[in-house]
């Protein structure tokens, strides 16, 4: 979850380092001495400027301790998947004030971080240890880095956001007893308070000239005022009552779904009625006229920080644009050919008319489309063992996103799973609008949100035990999403792709990822227009229209997070050419792959070290 939230009991010197003062006789009471105990590693407490804090008696060991513990504190999603049962019953805090602890706690471990390498002993880390500490340093360089721009001030984007976080967590909930259901219930009871924290922040956007494009709103809109106007026992967050377990007993069950229809209607219905109150009449008329945000200084400030955030990189994005034409230019020559193996006779322009009109290509029905998507996974499972050696236990599933958030969500996605409880990841498959989901894209799509893609990696990071819980979770977009795109090249070898109408799929999805580079850029950073963002995908994709139309809709909305899938891509063929070349007749592609993955997420330039790192060790051999 990417919710910082205010860390109950810390104050902003909390978490310093600084030589404590250990003098008795300074008045601090004792209930103060008490109090920030309870926050301290051990109960250590020192005097710092007159004001009880935390005495550093540091290890690297104590600092990713106390990292993971406070995280975890202003998580109650993320505390209650990892057991926490009053987690359970709680939203997060975010309200102005969160930042201010946000900002406290960031200063504070970053201060930490760095006096370590100035302690005795530093140098004798092991190369794990080493590692633990350069990602922590990322992590909290990450966070430093966009917490200047307050980005509590906009907490959506066009297809998600905090006004759907609810129906993602009653679909990866656990539910068995009755006290998971009772838990769900208050925590639904929780929502006005939710979205008063967030309205707060987004009014903050209002009056400081920080909003969301009206270009986007409409779909935003229309998805609050839908979970707004249900029926109470229809409302999509009460679909959990529906259906319990036979071992809670019958009173039991109707108590609890009488539990969930009174937190339905006290709750959740109002929470959405104010907030599309707020949306209509008080964020609407103020939202920015421009799709995107490099008008202002403040504006190209935050999207050349976003640029380096997404991508790893110390890349401009001047340069990101013109790495964008490039690809464009190199996959543009590559589709050519497909259509000249396919024996089309016609334009480029005409044979994208033929892919996008032609029923062949689309499903009927619903089920038709995940039946295709669940065969493809299943095709692809029966090539893993030739191309990996480590496979992570937890299985995925494939699933229809959910009708309240189909017509503004993207294509598909993947939902990560949790081994601890007990549940599956999930390849969800958008089936609103079926003339907008060719079937010739389903192939790169699953093999890029299920396997080899997103569940391979992401349940791999899960299970490696020997890793730091902030590590198994640590998802550097640019290598994620790099491995995503990697993944659709990758299920080519696989064999996954049987006819031209596939493979040029697959090219229309890297050329998606390419016109990402040029749009994206192109709109933040250039001043282009939505309609000059939308012709490059018209212009050298097969996407359908109305996908083109939600996905730039995306890029207006979430800059600089588009611009990652094609820099990672790109970087992972590189450091698999170069050991290629490197190790000839002893590369094995199985060892690559795990070389790749089994650290965990890392972000490009330590992906880098750690490929150069195992050649050697390779070529040692």
């Amino acid at each position: 979850m990417q919710y910082l939230t205010r860390l109950a009991g810390l104050a902003s010197t909390a978490l310093v380092l600084a030589a404590p003062v250990h003098a008795q006789d300074v008045a601090v009471s004792q209930e103060a001495m008490d109090r920030m105990a309870l926050s301290c590693p051990e109960g250590r407490v020192a005097i710092v400027d007159d004001a009880p804090a935390c005495e550093m008696i540091d290890s690297l060991d104590r600092l990713i301790a106390d990292f993971e513990r406070l995280e975890l504190a202003g998580d109650p999603i993320g505390a209650g998947e990892r057991g926490d049962r009053d987690a359970l019953r709680r939203l997060p805090d975010v309200g102005p004030e969160t930042r201010e602890g946000a900002s406290a706690f960031i200063a504070a471990m970053s201060r930490r971080h760095a006096s370590l390498a100035g302690r005795p002993g530093f140098a004798q880390l092991s190369e794990s240890e080493r590692l633990n500490y350069d990602l922590l340093g990322f992590v909290l360089e990450q966070r430093a880095r966009l917490l200047p721009f307050d980005q509590d001030r906009l907490p959506f984007t066009n297809d998600s956001g905090f006004h759907t976080l609810m129906s993602y967590v009653s679909r990866q909930t656990t539910f068995s007893t009755a006290d998971d259901y009772a838990a769900y219930a208050a925590r639904l009871t929780q929502l006005p308070r939710y979205f008063a924290g967030q309205r707060a922040n987004m009014q903050r956007g209002v009056e400081t000239g920080f909003t969301a494009s009206a270009a986007i709103l409409p779909g935003v809109i229309d998805s609050v005022r839908t979970l707004s106007k249900s029926a109470p026992l229809d409302h999509p967050l009460y679909a959990p009552f529906l259906d319990m377990p036979e071992k809670i007993s019958r009173s039991e069950q109707s108590r609890l779904r009488a539990m969930g229809e009174a937190a339905i209607v006290t709750s959740v219905l109002p929470a959405y009625r104010d907030l599309l109150e707020f949306f209509e009449n008080d964020y609407a008329p103020a939202a920015r006229d421009s799709v995107g945000i490099g008008t202002t200084d403040e504006g190209r400030q935050y999207y050349t920080a976003l640029v380096k955030h997404f991508t790893t990189l110390d890349l401009t994005p001047d340069e990101v644009h013109e790495l964008g034409l490039s690809e464009v230019a190199r996959i543009r020559s590559e589709m050519d050919d497909v259509i000249r193996e396919a024996g089309f006779p016609g334009s480029f322009a005409e044979f994208l008319r033929f892919l996008r009109t032609d029923p062949q290509f689309y499903a009927k029905t619903e089920d038709e489309l995940l039946e295709r998507a669940a065969r493809l996974a299943k095709d692809i499972d029966g090539q893993m063992p030739a191309f990996f050696r480590t496979m992570p236990r937890l299985p995925y599933g494939v699933k229809k996103v959910p009708d309240e958030i189909a017509p503004s969500y993207t294509t598909g996605r993947y939902w990560g799973g949790s081994p601890e409880a007990g549940r599956a990841g999930y390849y969800v498959v958008n089936t609103y609008n079926l003339p907008s989901r060719p079937l010739y894209n389903l192939p790169a799509l699953t093999a890029h949100e299920g396997v080899p893609g997103h569940h391979h990696q992401i349940a791999l990071g899960q299970e490696l035990t020997d890793l730091p819980e902030f590590r198994r979770s640590l998802y550097p977009t640019a290598f994620g999403e790099g491995w995503g795109l990697y993944s659709e090249k990758l299920a080519g070898e696989m064999g996954l792709y049987t006819t031209p109408y596939e493979r040029f799929g697959q090219l229309s999805y890297e050329m998606w990822r390419a016109c990402r580079l040029v749009v994206d850029t192109g709109m933040h950073w250039k001043g282009w227009t939505q309609e000059r963002a939308e012709a490059c995908f018209l212009e050298n994709s097969a996407l359908s229209e109305g996908n083109i139309k939600s996905e730039v809709e995306r890029y207006i909305s979430w800059p600089g997070q588009a611009l990652a899938y094609k820099i990672g891509e790109l970087k992972i063929l590189e450091l698999r050419a170069r050991a290629e070349e490197a190790l000839g007749d002893r590369f094995d592609i199985r060892d690559f792959h795990d070389a790749v993955l089994i650290r965990g997420g890392l972000p490009l330039s330590v992906l880098e070290q750690r490929i150069d790192a195992w050649i050697a060790e390779q070529q040692a051999r």
